[in-house]
């Protein structure tokens, strides 16, 4: 039987350092922005209880500056894409996939943190240089 393996290269650890890096940096971006009192009169808006306000900016924030340093990837990537398919069920539920109001960029970032969940973080993490993390912690 055939079998296929993707092999763990320095050019596939600079990959998912860039897509870490990426995510990151977005997550980050947008963790703060929901720190702003006015993020919770979005989430009233939507339908979305209140006390989910901070809950949802940590979510954000703090798998952003890990993602980044490249500890817990896993644990962020499925933190964020847990956000993420909430954001895109129940905000962007009646988008359509593309257009000025589409969820492509969304699916993408779906997507993006479900590969770092199943991937890892890579090479090039802090978990990999420490080495004596549990695989769970990479």
């Amino acid at each position: 039987m055939a079998t296929a393996e993707i092999r763990d290269t320095i050019f596939n650890g600079t990959a998912m350092l860039g897509v870490r890096l990426t995510i990151g940096v977005i997550f980050i971006a947008h963790g703060i922005t929901k720190f702003n009192p006015g993020f919770a009169g979005f989430l009233e808006s939507n339908s979305i209880p209140l006390w989910l306000h901070y809950p949802i900016a940590l979510g954000e924030f703090i798998p952003g500056i890990l993602l980044i340093v490249g500890i817990l990837s896993r644990m962020s990537g499925a933190v964020i894409a847990a956000i993420m398919l909430g954001a895109i069920l129940v905000v962007h539920g009646t988008s359509a996939l593309i257009g000025d109001d589409g969820i492509e960029f969304q699916l993408m970032l779906l997507a993006t943190c479900l590969l770092i969940m199943v991937a890892g973080p890579g090479r090039l993490s802090i978990a990999r240089f420490a080495g004596m993390l549990p695989r769970w912690l990479h």
